[in-house]
């Protein structure tokens, strides 16, 4: 669960505390550790292994993890007493497993290989399902892709569909805080293997003075990128390839689907910071999956959370007990369904269930997105003065006027500050989700555009997107949009988010600068949100070139910051006239 996800990566690398619980037998269920299996390649990798006691066969429930097998032992347990196998091991280069981490690099293959070996196992029927989420989403993907022949479904909660769009970078823009955290705490695991395998007494032993004995032998110097190489190499890789190329095809889902031929229950959150992928692997394999019957077998649920928590309580916001995503519940019931032919919920001709904020309820759709909600364009009005909250823009769906634009500048040593929203993987010194905007909104590099009091309640359900007419006085530059709800009290909770990078506003494939001067129009994807804005509230988006350190700050010179620290700073030009109508489009649902 993700609960477990976070505590992982913030171990510290020693013996987990609940270990020796583990091994203490529990009635009615047989628990075998440390099993290992060949890859292809010849590389052990290890597992361990929940079922019913005694004699029969039973459908295998599969996990491939890098945050340690031990953390499924409660799930292992549950499943195991409700007549399912589990499997879960560690994925190569992984505490355990043999092997070099890396990420994506050999999880189809080995995938494959471990879905077939745990069909073949003594008491397994032969049938095989994955589950679990963000990296270990990854795992079903990718395995998936793979199609081995005794996979029968998947269950991935909050993953993505392109580690370069989606994961690693978002608009062209480098996913900094994510990608720095999450590779923090899983080089932890990787330094400790290194240890172990340099920890030897007979090495040094002959060193004078004593002082000087060497703890582990590894060679390493002071230049802390020497042990980013060491322990992460992948993170220097990322930043090498910032344009969407020959490194990323091979493991992007999104051109693959057609070779995923099983059911899968995709769970999305709001919030998530993988939000906009496991969408896009809805859509995808409904419309592409590799035979009709994995297309009319894909269902999809929309949580509110994910990465940035589980509710009720997520960041400033209360969205209620039944916000609370049981995570291993909702794996079992997928599974009862789709495995042991339970009548359950997933067995309904509703393919959708989603969460609406505002009103704080679940609700059943047909499909997503929902056919009713009818797309509202919002356009931005201002007399060139929308700079913070307590300026003159506006929003509204009147169609754009002779406005006069407004303009800021953006500079990279003093970026506008990321609070809340889609964030991973350290709460503790960045906390995400729902959290108030009112500060960010008080920069004179904001600029903030919003309705009315609403009059009624407002639904706003699907895909967000900013059409934005700008120009910049650089040869690149970055362009981030917020929307928000505005409660009466003056709380500003961001809903959703974007960013555009200018050089890939045509394609995150090819880089492009711009002509300074010139205006141009870009798209930002805001991803989608389910929220009901309740009578009383405003709608509200903020404009801005920064969102750090969420995003990596554009040095505005057409340079990557992986390897150049110059920077210029950027006056940037918001223009909402007739011939430039800049407009918020959202999904209105009619009510």
């Amino acid at each position: 669960m993700l609960k477990e996800f976070f505590l992982t990566l913030a171990a510290t690398g020693a013996l987990f505390p609940w270990a020796s619980a583990l091994s203490q037998p529990v009635p009615g269920i047989a628990v075998e550790h440390h099993v290992a299996m060949k890859t292809r390649d010849g590389v052990s990798l290890y597992a361990d292994i929940y079922r019913p006691d005694g004699a029969g066969t039973f459908p295998v429930l599969l996990q491939r993890t890098p945050y340690s097998r031990q953390n499924a032992a409660d799930f292992g347990h549950a499943a195991a007493a409700r007549g399912y196998m589990v499997v879960v091991q560690d994925v190569r280069g992984r505490y355990e497993s043999e092997g070099e981490w890396y990420p994506f690099k050999h999880e189809i293959e080995d995938g494959f290989d471990t879905v077939e070996w745990a069909a073949g196992l003594p008491h397994a029927n032969g049938k095989v399902g994955m589950f679990g989420g963000s990296y270990v989403g990854a795992t079903q993907m990718l395995a998936a892709v793979g199609h081995p022949p005794h996979l029968a479904g998947i269950c991935p909660v909050v993953t993505a569909s392109n580690y370069h769009e989606n994961w690693t970078y978002q608009g062209g823009a480098f996913e900094q805080w994510f990608n720095e955290s999450w590779t923090s705490g899983l080089a932890q695991d990787t330094f400790n293997r290194a240890v172990r395998a340099g920890a030897n007494a007979t090495v040094g032993s002959t060193v004078l003075p004593l002082k000087q004995y060497p703890l582990f032998n590894m060679q390493l110097s002071s230049d802390m990128g020497s042990w980013t190489a060491k322990f992460a190499p992948y993170f220097l890789d990322w930043l090498d390839h910032p344009a969407y190329d020959s490194y990323w095809k091979p493991w992007a889902i999104e051109e693959q689907y057609a070779s995923i031929q099983v059911p899968a229950l995709t769970v999305a959150a709001w919030y998530d910071i993988f939000q906009g992928g496991s969408l896009k692997n809805y859509l995808g394999l409904k419309a592409g999956a590799g035979n009709a019957a994995a297309r009319a077998g894909q269902r999809l649920m929309v949580i509110v959370g994910g990465h940035a928590g589980n509710g009720p309580k997520i960041g400033a916001v209360d969205f209620g007990p039944d916000s609370h995503f049981d995570e291993n519940a909702i794996t079992l019931e997928w599974y009862d369904y789709l495995f042991q032919g339970k009548q359950n919920e997933f067995a309904t001709e509703k393919r959708v269930k989603l969460f609406v904020m505002g009103e704080n309820k679940w609700r059943s759709e047909d499909d997503w997105p929902l056919e009713r909600a009818k797309e509202a364009h919002y356009f931005l009005h201002s007399s060139g003065h929308a700079n913070t909250s307590a300026g003159d823009g506006s929003l509204s769906t009147a169609g754009a006027g002779p406005d006069k634009a407004d303009s800021f500048t953006y500079d990279p040593a003093d970026p506008v500050s990321t609070v809340g929203g889609p964030l991973c993987c350290d709460p503790e010194h960045l906390p995400a989700g729902p959290r108030d905007q009112r500060d960010v909104e008080n920069r004179k590099d904001v600029v903030v555009y919003t309705t009315a009091a609403l009059d009624q309640d407002t639904e706003v359900t699907g895909p967000v997107t900013l059409d934005l007419y700008a120009k910049s006085s650089a040869v690149d530059t970055d362009f981030t949009a917020k929307l928000v709800d505005v409660w009466p009290s003056g709380f500003a909770q961001n809903l959703t988010e974007g960013i555009l990078r200018a050089r890939y506003r045509n394609s995150t494939g090819t880089a492009e600068q711009i002509v300074p001067g010139k205006v141009y129009e870009y798209k930002i994807d805001l991803w989608s949100t389910s929220n009901v804005f309740l009578k009383g509230h405003k709608i509200r988006l903020e404009v801005s070139s920064s969102n750090f350190p969420r995003f990596d700050r554009n040095l505005n010179n057409g340079k990557d910051a992986g390897a150049n620290s110059a920077f210029d700073k950027a006056d940037n030009t918001i223009y909402h006239d007739h011939e430039h109508p800049s407009a918020l489009l959202l999904p209105v649902v009619p009510r």
